[in-house]
């Protein structure tokens, strides 16, 4: 599989753009206004119906024809092998990182308000407020905040390599995944921003941590570039481009639509997630 530098930079520049839209998340704790749910539920609905046409459609069936290519009858054995290799992946990552929620997801609107000034100026929020911090309850949040973005840096790091195979195999595939990612990056910035917030008061340490929390993709790109590099071949590709189907999968149902329900209504979950289908088949059709 001939690649070029450009090819290499082209798809780690796609991988930190995914990645570093965590901070578009952390801008919240600068906004005057609460975030609009159902926007939020829609986006992540949307993101969940590009990841998993693109898993299935393009990624996951590319395999089977390209394993097919190089194995013969045993290369559809190969590609299911590896694609539930990266679903056991991500599931991996989840055991090892355990919490009494995981930090990965969303929090709901009867958990946390969206609303970052909400907490940390209950006099000026009035009736909108919908947790009254004290000083104990600070010092939770800002370790919340803290917490998850550690834990969402791990779960990145399969993310990352996503998007950076993506887009070695196809730069407009690379485009789709990325921008599917940095959908789904968005909220996660959101998640490490307004706790850290509420717990400490610091506009610009929340949003800074939002930002670095997404470092992981460009880092989990590297590190598949690395390991991945001296060894590049048709067959290993086939086998990556089903890992990654599998790893996307699951970020999809185990984290993007339980998220986007939490967040808004049904209807309009699904609605973002026939449309992610629809604007992903459209874009494969034309390009």
């Amino acid at each position: 599989m001939d690649l070029t530098a450009l090819d290499y930079l082209r798809a780690f520049g796609l991988t930190a753009f995914a990645g570093l839209s965590t901070g578009i998340g952390g801008l919240v704790v600068f906004r005057k206004k609460p975030i609009n749910q159902h926007l939020i539920s829609g986006a992540l609905g949307l993101s969940a119906g590009v990841m998993i046409y693109i898993s299935f459609v393009e990624m996951l069936s590319g395999s089977f024809d390209t394993l097919n290519g190089v194995y013969g009858a045993n290369g559809n054995l190969f590609a299911v092998l590896a694609f539930f290799g990266g679903i056991l992946l991500s599931m991996l990552i989840d055991f090892i990182i355990p919490q009494e929620r995981n930090p990965h997801e969303m929090l709901g609107m009867d958990e946390v308000s969206y609303d970052p000034h909400a907490g940390a100026q209950p006099e000026a929020a009035g009736d909108s407020v919908v947790v009254r911090y004290n000083g104990k309850r600070r010092k939770e949040l800002a370790r919340v905040g803290l917490i998850s973005a550690f834990a969402i840096m791990a779960h990145n790091l399969p993310e990352g390599l996503a998007t950076f195979v993506g887009a070695l195999k196809d730069p407009a595939l690379g485009i789709s995944i990325a921008v599917a990612v940095a959908i789904h990056n968005i909220p996660e910035g959101i998640a490490v921003a307004v706790p850290l917030y509420a717990g400490t008061g610091n506009k610009k340490r929340a949003f800074l941590m939002a930002l670095f929390s997404g470092l992981a993709e460009p880092v989990g790109a590297l590190l598949g570039f690395l390991i991945f590099r001296p060894f590049l071949s048709d067959a290993l590709m086939g086998i990556i481009f089903a890992a990654v189907a599998g790893i996307m999968v699951y970020i999809s149902l185990d984290e993007l639509l339980p998220s986007a329900e939490k967040q808004g209504e049904h209807h309009i979950v699904i609605a973002g997630l026939i449309l992610g289908m629809a604007i992903m088949a459209i874009s494969l059709l034309i390009l």
